[in-house]
């Protein structure tokens, strides 16, 4: 008999990381439960996640390097501001970098490296055929793109999953579920004969259309929830009000 999925206030201390608690936290930022200026306070964060302050403050500081919080000496922790203008840039710089992958893996992947990330490519595609949630389908993205960056060089690997880790909380999954126009999976489909073909301009072309797709719908959607203007108009506001810190 299958058992329920503890949830994070009934789980050990040991049992999630710090990065499982700032991918939580980075979909609480993207669902508007944790708006722009709101106090992260690790005591809170021990209590929701049921993990101890090192994990908490290593999470923090996760969120941190990704730009999704601000962390001040002695103060704590706040959502930060985010414009539309600086969720662009980071899309753009990830095309340009996924589109690199997928050129390098024409050239460097071997014929069972390339025949691999076909198949996945296929299955990819006979998903959304599928109608598979919009999750399952960025994660399958996901993984063809490391396999696409394996074969480049240690450097290009960590430039990629640094600009990934900054723009897979916007929206990516919630603007693919919305979409109603079939997705980026043309561009897959463009990615996919280029691989077959080792043609490493035409599979970096669908690479970068797949990241311009997503940088398209995103900007949509963040308009719409009026996400980006509140966050331009914050720029230059000052820092929030600091809540009374909880008892312990």
């Amino acid at each position: 008999m299958p058992t329920e999925t503890p949830s994070p206030r009934s789980v050990t201390v040991s049992s999630l990381t710090a990065e499982d608690v700032a991918d939580a936290l980075r979909r609480q930022i993207q669902d508007g439960l944790l708006p722009p200026g709101e106090w992260l306070r690790e005591v809170r964060i021990c209590t929701e996640f049921g993990v101890g302050r090192s994990i908490a403050r290593t999470a923090l500081r996760e969120l941190g390097d990704d730009g999704l919080v601000t962390l001040e000496e002695n103060r704590g922790a706040y959502v930060a501001a985010t414009t539309i203008q600086e969720v662009f840039d980071l899309y753009e710089v990830r095309a340009a970098l996924y589109g690199l992958a997928a050129r390098f893996a024409c050239i460097r992947a071997t014929p069972q490296h390339l025949a691999g990330t076909l198949e996945r490519v296929d299955a990819l595609l006979d998903a959304s055929r599928r109608g598979a949630p919009a999750e399952e389908l960025i994660h399958q993205s996901e993984v063809i793109f490391d396999q696409l960056a394996s074969v480049a060089s240690v450097d290009a690997q960590k430039m990629i999953e640094s600009v990934r880790r900054k723009t897979r909380w916007h929206y990516s999954y919630v603007s693919l579920a919305l979409s109603t126009d079939g997705g980026p999976f043309d561009h897959w489909r463009m990615v996919r004969a280029g691989l077959a073909e080792r043609d490493g301009a035409k599979a970096a072309e669908g690479a970068r259309n797949i990241l311009y797709y997503m940088q398209n719908e995103v900007m949509r959607l963040m308009i719409a929830r009026g996400f980006g203007l509140q966050s331009i108009q914050a720029q230059g506001a000052p820092r929030p009000a600091r809540k009374p810190r909880a008892s312990a």
